[in-house]
């Protein structure tokens, strides 16, 4: 029977257990987007995992919408990253960057005034996004022309040569949560008529040219997705989400990539217009790695792992507060609570690298 704490081949990557870092946006950043120690830090203590994924990473200036977020398209911002890759390498843990945009989940604050854009020109309803100027209400963003949607896949295999020379160990392109690939993928955002809108194919275009964009530059065992079929975070889910998503994982079936990551209905925050998603779904159409996510406990990842509807299984917040997570799970130490959110996004160490694994705590 296989357990959550054994080894994995993901390709040609050996994993040396199932647990993954979840990607989780920390914005210690700063005002420049550039990686550094204290980032380098934090991957590293994290590194018992089988598989490190990086928060969030904007691939252009474009794609920003959250404050102190790291990028990955200049220069500087490459030099940083690899900080972190060297300080994670000698672990033998591959870390894969996860490429980001936000679309319309976003605010003119962050671009000078111009209006965030999106698939469609349609705003997300919410409480507002905290901008370098304050929080502020949600804008209705500009669709993107077809000439901009090439310049923006091309932002995505500029990221993924960066990606690269900044010593990662693959990708996963982002297209989940209600950021631009989503807002393409879910017929509430996307109501275009030319290429990328109306059909499941036209829809899906846009995800499809952004791999092939970034398959010029890995190979298909280092490329990861990332989708929430369930989700309605940022505004989103739409009626026709089941025939949507499977339609997305029985075309990225046929790239053999290294994992379809997805976000667990069964486990956290479903869809409010029918019954969520399960693995299980997934499993009949997607014969690759899968990787499950969303509110995991021990006992709840190992139940995927044993029935096989899931190959890893990605844990968020109980890895803020548990660098040592894997062994904590593995001899049942009690874990640190993550109630606290105040400093989920502050600058500096406090409530980033400060928590101390549990075999030196006693």
């Amino acid at each position: 029977m296989e357990n959550l704490f054994d080894s994995i081949f993901m390709g040609s990557f050996k994993l040396k257990n199932r647990i993954v870092l979840a990607p989780m946006t920390r914005g210690r950043a700063g005002s420049e987007r550039i990686p550094n120690e204290l980032m380098a830090d934090y991957y590293f203590q994290r590194a018992s995992a089988g598989l490190l994924i990086t928060e969030a990473t904007v691939v252009s200036e474009q794609g920003i919408g959250w404050i102190d977020s790291p990028g990955i398209y200049t220069r500087n911002m490459v030099k940083g990253w690899q900080k972190v890759t060297r300080k994670v390498s000698p672990t033998g843990t591959p870390i894969f960057l996860q490429l980001w945009h936000c679309g319309r989940a976003s605010h003119s604050d962050f671009h000078n005034g111009k209006a965030p854009v999106s698939a469609s020109a349609v705003r997300l309803e919410g409480d507002g996004i905290h901008t370098p100027l304050g929080k502020k209400a949600y804008e209705t963003p500009r669709a993107l022309t077809c000439d901009e949607i090439k310049a923006t896949i091309d932002d995505y295999r500029k990221a993924s040569v960066n990606a690269k020379e900044a010593g990662f160990s693959g990708v996963e392109v982002h297209a989940a949560n209600g950021y631009l690939i989503n807002q393409f993928l879910d017929s509430k955002t996307n109501l275009r008529q030319d290429q990328y809108g109306g059909s499941l194919e036209n829809k899906f275009r846009f995800l499809k040219e952004i791999l092939d964009a970034t398959l010029e530059v890995w190979s298909p065992e280092q490329v990861g997705v990332r989708i929430s079929p369930n989700g309605i975070f940022n505004d989103m889910g739409s009626i026709d989400f089941r025939e949507t998503f499977l339609y997305v994982a029985e075309q990225l079936n046929k790239l053999n990539l290294g994992y379809l990551h997805i976000m667990d209905g069964l486990a956290f925050g479903f869809h409010e217009k029918g019954d969520p998603m399960t693995l299980s779904e997934f499993r009949k159409v997607y014969t690759g790695i899968i990787m499950g996510n969303c509110g995991y406990t021990r006992e709840s990842a190992q139940e995927r792992i044993e029935k096989k509807d899931a190959d890893l299984a990605a844990f968020g917040r109980p890895y803020i507060t548990n660098p040592d997570l894997p062994e904590r799970l593995k001899n049942n130490w009690p874990l640190n609570p993550f109630e606290d959110m105040s400093l989920w996004y502050s600058p500096g160490p406090e409530g980033y690298t400060d928590y101390t694994p549990y075999s030196r705590a006693r």
